[in-house]
């Protein structure tokens, strides 16, 4: 399948900003299952751009801008191509220990409620029957909520609501994945499996569990199944703030104000 991309990013300070340095985790990687046809980053001023890789190993572009910055637009376009893979990661190169996974985050804490939920629906099954039967589970358990995720909202503030962003339930899954023992982590790309052709406030999430004998598995409770060829993976982190697309810092007084519009449409 060819997925085209766009992602658009604006802020707008209402004061000039001296400085501005941003993290961009916006780009794609080759694997067995995607390749990139093509992609590019645009900036609507004069920056500096360097390309690296964070500690979990996703590709990252530091943005380097000096003001005075009344605002910024970063727009991203591309195209991969992408093909079956029965939700199994092949040929992405792992740089850190599945083990690493099981360690909690302030957005990703262990919760009782989530425990006892994967509990039962793990009892008398295998690991990789467990995480399917939670990762259906999760999704006839909420109302998708399309709008843009609350900031600093945990997995088990979440898990209390009655609708729920994809970045809540893949952090519900993460964490529900862990309290059996298995490692887990958050995925950000793009999706259009579940939104297809339709404007997004946010790029996509779902998650990824560690099954001994097979490796590295998607699980996207938003839609309830295993992610194939309508989705883009991008970067992983143990939860949704280490995989967001764009983090950084400004210097200069005054607020900010944030728009993201993301398609992602499926080509012929």
């Amino acid at each position: 399948m060819r997925l085209s991309v766009e992602h658009h990013t604006i802020y707008r300070f209402s004061a000039p900003q001296g400085r501005l340095v941003q993290m961009m985790r916006m780009t794609p990687e080759n694997s067995h299952d995607q390749t990139v046809a093509s992609w590019r980053i645009d900036v609507d001023c004069d920056v500096r751009l360097r390309d690296g890789r964070d500690g979990f190993g996703n590709a990252i572009t530091m943005l380097y801008a000096e003001g005075p910055l009344d605002g910024i637009e970063i727009t991203v376009t591309g195209e991969v191509l992408t093909s079956h893979s029965d939700g199994v990661l092949h040929g992405v190169p792992e740089t850190l220990p599945p083990l690493l996974f099981l360690r909690a985050t302030p957005a990703t804490e262990a919760d009782v409620a989530i425990a006892r939920f994967a509990g039962d629906l793990s009892a008398g099954v295998t690991p990789l029957s467990a995480l399917h039967a939670i990762n259906r589970a999760l999704h006839a358990r909420f109302a998708v909520d399309r709008g843009r995720p609350l900031v600093g909202l945990s997995a088990g503030e979440a898990f209390g609501r009655r609708s729920a962003t994809p970045r809540d339930m893949a952090q519900m899954f993460v964490v529900a994945a862990r309290s059996l023992g298995v490692p887990a982590r958050y995925v950000s790309g793009y999706c259009a499996a579940v939104f297809d052709g339709t404007h997004r406030p946010t790029p996509h999430g779902w998650a990824e569990a560690y099954v001994d004998g097979i490796g590295w598995i998607g699980f996207d409770p938003c839609a309830g199944v295993c992610p194939e060829e309508g989705y883009v993976r991008v970067a992983v982190a143990l939860d949704a703030m280490g995989a967001a697309p764009v983090a950084g810092s400004r210097l200069g007084d005054g607020g900010e104000a944030l728009d993201v519009d993301v398609v992602v449409t499926r080509e012929e």
